[in-house]
C-alpha cells in the first residue's frame, strides 16, 4: 500500500529569479496535478512547505516560491542538479471543466498569480476553450513583478489590466486591483462567466466585497486559500477553519464558502 505522505526525491532542473524574493524552481517530475492543486516540498531535517504548482509540462513541474521562512530560505540555497523532496498533488483545484465556454475573469494580487499561471497558460494555448479572459493582476511595486514574460504574452491574448499599488510604470495602471473591478463588463457576459480571485487574505476579502457591489453572482466566484498546512491529507488539523480542512476541502473554494473562511 502506497504511503500518501511519503515524499519522493526530485532533481532541480532550473532556477529562475522572478524578483528579489520570488524564485521559480523547475523540478523533474512525472506527476500531473490539476490546475490549482498544491504539492508539499521538503528538505530532510529542515521541514516542508505547501507550494502551488505554477506551471507544468512533460516531465517537469514549476514552483514559484517566496522566501519567507526556514524551509523556503533553504530551498533558495539549492541549485540545478540538487534534490528537493515532493509529495502530492493535494487538494481541489480550479473547476476548469465548468469554465468551458465562459467569460473568465481572473483577479490576482502579488504571488497570487502563481496558482493561476498554469490555467492561464492553458487558456492561452487553447483560446477556443473559453469565450474570453479578463486578467487584472496587481503588485506592490515594480520590484515585485513576477512572470514578466507571461504577462507580456497575455497582454496580446487577453484583456489585461496590470497595476502597481503606488509606483508608476509605462503601460501599467496605479492603484489596488479592487479599483479596476468596475471596468469589467459583466453586463455584456449575460451571466455566462466565472471569476477567480487569488492573493493575500485582505485583497481577496475586499475584492470579493467589490464584486458583490456590482451584483456579481457569488456562486460564480472562486478563491484559493493559502494557510499553513502540515499533513495535507486532513489528519493533523493545522489548516482547519471551523469545520473546514483547507488542504482537502480546498484550497479552491466557491465564494459562498470562502467569504466565511477569513480568520
Amino acid at each position: 500500500m502506497m504511503n500518501p505522505v511519503m515524499p519522493k526525491p526530485c532533481t532541480i532542473m532550473d532556477v529562475h529569479k522572478e524578483s528579489e524574493h520570488e524564485w521559480t524552481f523547475r523540478v523533474a517530475s512525472d506527476v500531473c496535478p490539476a490546475h490549482g492543486q498544491f504539492m508539499q516540498l521538503s528538505i530532510p531535517k529542515i521541514g516542508e512547505a505547501p507550494i502551488s504548482v505554477s506551471a507544468q509540462g512533460e516531465g517537469w513541474l514549476e514552483f514559484t516560491i517566496r522566501s519567507v521562512g526556514k524551509v523556503t530560505d533553504c530551498i533558495f540555497s539549492k541549485e540545478p542538479g540538487d534534490v528537493l523532496f515532493l509529495r502530492g498533488p493535494y487538494g481541489k483545484g480550479w473547476p476548469v471543466d465548468e469554465f468551458a465556454g465562459k467569460h473568465i475573469v481572473v483577479i490576482t494580487g502579488g504571488t497570487g498569480l502563481a496558482p493561476v499561471r498554469s490555467m492561464l497558460r492553458s487558456f492561452a494555448e487553447k483560446p477556443e476553450y473559453v469565450k474570453s479572459v479578463h486578467l487584472i493582476s496587481g503588485f506592490k511595486n515594480e520590484e515585485g513583478i513576477i512572470f514578466s514574460g507571461d504577462l507580456a504574452k497575455w497582454k496580446e491574448q487577453f484583456v489585461t489590466t496590470y497595476a502597481l499599488d503606488t509606483d508608476r510604470k509605462e503601460g501599467w495602471r496605479t492603484g489596488f486591483v479592487t479599483e479596476f473591478v468596475k471596468e469589467i463588463p459583466f453586463d455584456e457576459f449575460q451571466g455566462n462567466y466565472a471569476v477567480v480571485v487569488v492573493g493575500p487574505p485582505p485583497m481577496m476579502k475586499f475584492t470579493g466585497l467589490e464584486l458583490m457591489k456590482y451584483d456579481v453572482d457569488p456562486e460564480k466566484v472562486w478563491m484559493s486559500f493559502e494557510r499553513k498546512m502540515s499533513c495535507a491529507i486532513g489528519k493533523c488539523g493545522h489548516c482547519r477553519i471551523d469545520e473546514v480542512y483547507v488542504c482537502t476541502d480546498g484550497p479552491v473554494f466557491p465564494y459562498t464558502a470562502a467569504r466565511d473562511l477569513v480568520d
